[in-house]
C-alpha cells in the first residue's frame, strides 16, 4: 500500500499535540508527538555533505533516495496506515526538501499569538515550582523576563520555531503551508478539521471531540516538565487573564506576523478580526 505523507510542524504550545490526538482518531491516519525522523534526514544529509569523507559517493539522486529511505524504514510498522503525519516544528525550515521528496505533501502549522505562547510556558513553570526542567538555564530561569526572552531567543523553544515558520510563510512553496489558530481550533473544532481535511484532499472522517486523549508522560518526564503535551478529553476554549506583565504580553503579540496575509500564498484558519 502506498503511504502519503504529511507533516506538521508550527509554535510550541499552539496545539499541534492536539491536532495529532484529533487526526490519529481517523482509523486510516497515523499522528503523534515529534518524531526523530527530521534528526535522521539532516544528520544523514551532513554524513553524505561536502565535508564527508564519502561525499563523492552520493550523487543527488542517491541523497534523496536514502532519505525517502529513511522515512519508509522508520514507518515500516505502520502497514495500517494510509496518510501519515509526520511532528517536528523544524519542518517548516525544510520545506524545499520536503516538496522535492513528497511533491504532493502538505505542511500543516499550528500558531497561537505568541504572547499566548509565553503565558503558557510560564504557567507550566509556576505549577511546576519543584522541578527544574530542561526548558531553562540556571541564568535564564532566574525571571519571567529572563525566562520569556530565552524562549524567544534564536535557539530557544518559541525562537526558533518561529523562525522557521516565517521561513516557510513566505517561501516560493508557501501555497503548501496551512496554518490553523489554536483559539479557532479550541473554539470551532469540526470547522476547523472539516478545512483541513479539503487541504489534504482526504474524505471527511467523523471525529469525536468529546472524547480526544492523547499524551506523552515519559517524554515530558525527560524534559522534567510535567504536563506539556497532555491533551484534555474534550476539545474546549476557556479564556483567562494573562500571567505576563504587560508591556511582555505586548512585546511578544506583535510577533504575530501571520495576521499579515500578503507576500504568502499560505492557507490560513484563524478567527476573523472584529470590524
Amino acid at each position: 500500500m502506498l503511504v502519503k505523507y504529511h507533516f506538521i510542524a508550527g509554535l510550541p504550545r499552539a496545539g499541534s499535540t492536539l491536532l495529532a490526538g484529533i487526526l490519529r482518531q481517523n482509523p486510516r491516519f497515523h499522528a503523534a508527538m515529534s518524531s526523530p525522523v527530521l534528526g535522521l534526514t539532516t544528520g544523514a544529509l551532513e554524513y553524505m555533505g561536502a565535508s564527508g569523507e564519502f561525499y563523492t559517493s552520493f550523487d543527488a539522486t542517491k541523497r534523496k533516495q536514502i532519505c525517502i529511505g529513511l522515512f519508509d524504514s522508520y514507518y515500516s510498522d505502520m502497514t495500517d496506515k494510509e496518510v501519515i503525519f509526520d511532528t517536528n516544528r523544524m519542518w517548516a525550515a525544510r520545506l524545499h526538501l520536503l516538496m522535492d521528496m513528497f511533491p504532493d505533501s502538505k505542511l500543516i502549522c499550528c500558531v497561537r499569538n505568541p504572547a499566548w505562547v509565553m503565558d503558557s510556558f510560564e504557567s507550566i513553570y509556576r505549577k511546576n515550582p519543584f522541578d527544574y526542567s530542561q526548558l531553562y538555564t540556571p541564568q535564564t530561569r532566574q525571571t519571567v523576563y529572563s525566562r520569556c526572552e530565552a524562549m524567544a531567543s534564536s535557539a530557544g523553544v518559541l525562537g526558533s520555531a518561529w523562525s522557521a515558520l516565517k521561513e516557510a510563510y513566505y517561501s516560493d512553496f508557501s501555497d503548501r503551508l496551512l496554518l490553523i489558530d489554536y483559539d479557532l481550533l479550541a473554539q470551532k473544532p469540526q470547522q476547523c478539521i472539516q478545512l483541513l481535511y479539503q487541504f489534504i484532499d482526504e474524505p471527511l472522517y467523523q471525529h469525536d471531540f468529546d472524547n480526544v486523549e492523547y499524551s506523552d508522560g515519559e517524554f515530558d518526564l525527560n524534559l522534567g516538565v510535567k504536563g506539556l503535551h497532555d491533551v484534555k478529553r474534550v476539545v474546549s476554549f476557556k479564556p483567562r487573564r494573562t500571567i505576563l506583565p504587560p508591556e511582555l504580553f505586548q512585546q511578544y503579540s506583535e510577533m504575530a506576523f501571520w495576521q499579515d496575509s500578503s507576500g504568502t500564498n499560505a492557507s490560513i484558519i484563524k478567527p476573523q478580526k472584529a470590524t
